[in-house]
């Protein structure tokens, strides 16, 4: 990442009212959830601690935001029925919740109809973007951050009908 891009933390840390993440693939490869999902797999076992030093940057990155009165909510768009990573995401969204995430679920077969951007991001204060821009195999390639106001406004009203029709997290049933 460019140095002169903010992290995801000042993102965050700039934020005012709401930050919003719309997330659609099946599947992601981030490094630093190579080892957890490894675990996950061969054993079932998710660290759901958060207090775990893989939890705790960002429990208090959101607990933080949500405290300065921030409304911080997630969106996941799934294919039914779902892959090992969404399961593997599903078992610790719990501690999402904790941290003050409002997260709910999509089915993608309940999506056909709605307008959604080409890329997974997170949009602050409905204004700010953070495009999230992955490989084919789910590996993270960069990000993008853009203030255009007609792709923000995309990002805005595809998350709210997203949103709409989405299952909270709580009563979501992985198929």
């Amino acid at each position: 990442m460019p140095s002169n891009e903010p992290t995801f933390a000042e993102l965050l840390a700039g934020c005012s009212r709401s930050a919003v993440h719309m997330e659609m693939r099946d599947a992601y490869a981030v490094g630093d959830e190579a080892d957890d999902f490894d675990t996950w797999l061969r054993t079932g076992q998710r660290d759901t601690d958060p207090d775990s030093e893989y939890w705790t940057p960002w429990v208090d990155l959101i607990s933080g935001a949500v405290a300065r009165g921030v409304i911080v909510r997630r969106a996941r768009i799934v294919s039914e029925p779902v892959s090992d990573y969404i399961r593997y995401e599903h078992a610790a969204t719990g501690v999402n919740v904790g941290a003050g995430e409002q997260v709910r679920w999509l089915a993608r077969s309940n999506a056909s109809d709605l307008a959604l951007p080409g890329n997974d991001f997170w949009l602050f204060d409905d204004r700010l973007i953070r495009w999230h821009h992955f490989a084919g195999d789910g590996t993270w390639v960069r990000q993008e951050i853009s203030d255009d106001p007609a792709a923000a406004k995309l990002c805005a009203e595809s998350f709210d009908a997203v949103w709409e029709r989405a299952v909270p997290h709580d009563q979501y049933e992985i198929h």
